[in-house]
Parts: C-alpha cells; sequence; structure tokens
C-alpha cells in the first residue's frame, strides 16, 4: 500500500533538502505531493526553480501520512507564515501522523507554532538557542513519537532515508541506500 506524503516548499527553500526529500520518497514509492505555500514556480536558496505540483491550499483537508518541510532561509520563514500549513501540521501532530523537518524549520516553523510542545528535537546549529528543549540538540536525528527533526543540508540524504525507514520499514530504507551507493 503506499504512503501518502506532502513536501511544502516555499521560495528561498534549502534545494538540497527538498530534492533529496522529493528523490528518496518518489524512489521509496511514496505518492507525494510538492505543495508551494506561495506560488507553483518558486525560487530556491541558491535560485534554483522548483515548479510545485499543487499550492498547499490544494491540499488542505487530505490526510498524508507524512507532512515534510525542508529549510533553508527565507524559506522556513515563508512555510512559517502559511496559515494552511501550519494548521496541518497542527492536525497531523495531534492525528499522531508523522511530521518532519530540517535545518533551520525545526526552529524557525515547529517551535514557533508549538509544534516541538513535548518534543525533543534538533535543527540547524545556528538556530539552536531558539529551541526551549535542548535535550538533544547535538544529535544528528531526533526521532521523538511522530516528530522527527534533523540538523542542515549535510544531512539531507540521511534524513530521507529515515523517512522512508518511518514510512516503508528499514529493509526498504536499506534497499534504497544500497541501490543509491550510501554507506
Amino acid at each position: 500500500m503506499s504512503k501518502k506524503a506532502l513536501i511544502a516548499v516555499a521560495d528561498g527553500t534549502e534545494e538540497l533538502e527538498a530534492i533529496a526529500i522529493i528523490d528518496c520518497l518518489r524512489r521509496a514509492g511514496a505518492d507525494l505531493t510538492i505543495a508551494s505555500v506561495q506560488k507553483l514556480q518558486i525560487i530556491t536558496a541558491r535560485k534554483v526553480k522548483i515548479t510545485a505540483d499543487c499550492l498547499i491550499g490544494d491540499c488542505l483537508g487530505q490526510v498524508y501520512d507524512l507532512i515534510v518541510l525542508p529549510g533553508g532561509m527565507p524559506g522556513a520563514e515563508n512555510l512559517r507564515d502559511s496559515k494552511g500549513l501550519v494548521e496541518m501540521l497542527k492536525q497531523q501532530k495531534a492525528s499522531g501522523r508523522f511530521y518532519a523537518a530540517i535545518c533551520a524549520s525545526p526552529a524557525v516553523v515547529f517551535e514557533h507554532h508549538g509544534l516541538l510542545a513535548d518534543k525533543k528535537a534538533t535543527c540547524f546549529p545556528a538556530f539552536i538557542d531558539t529551541l526551549k528543549n535542548k535535550q538533544a540538540i547535538n544529535q544528528t536525528v531526533v526521532v521523538d513519537g511522530n516528530c522527527i527533526t534533523f540538523q542542515g543540508p549535510g544531512t539531507a540524504l540521511e534524513f530521507s532515508l529515515k523517512l522512508v525507514e518511518l514510512l516503508f520499514g528499514s529493509e526498504k530504507s536499506q534497499q534504497l541506500a544500497k541501490a543509491m551507493l550510501v554507506k
């Protein structure tokens, strides 16, 4: 059975993180939607153009097994300011379904909107001071219940494979890693 996932993007999104997530989830067979919180074509942090499948408003009311946010600045701020996305993330947390973020987004989006209340998390080192719970800040990855956080661009592939593991199991993640020559 396919798993349904949503990756939210915005102008200023960190492209390395977004593309790693998209690539790995699609290779794993996820029914993945790329949704922009602004306009269909975004310009990433390093001026790469990404065309989303739809706008976040088109996704409201749908159920996803995973909602994931790449980081990047000002991408994370643009995600933070999307009322529709924030409402979806709050519903995702309350339902016990997975929600994940990497780089700046755990601090800029999740912490800002109370999505890390009662959760351990990590984020890009420059944003560590904004996390209230500092128990796991030095870890590359933190999985706390249905909340998954990672540190940044250099961990994007590891992050993406962890998402595959959580959605499809460790065997699928290991198969994908082997096929991609990840050690």
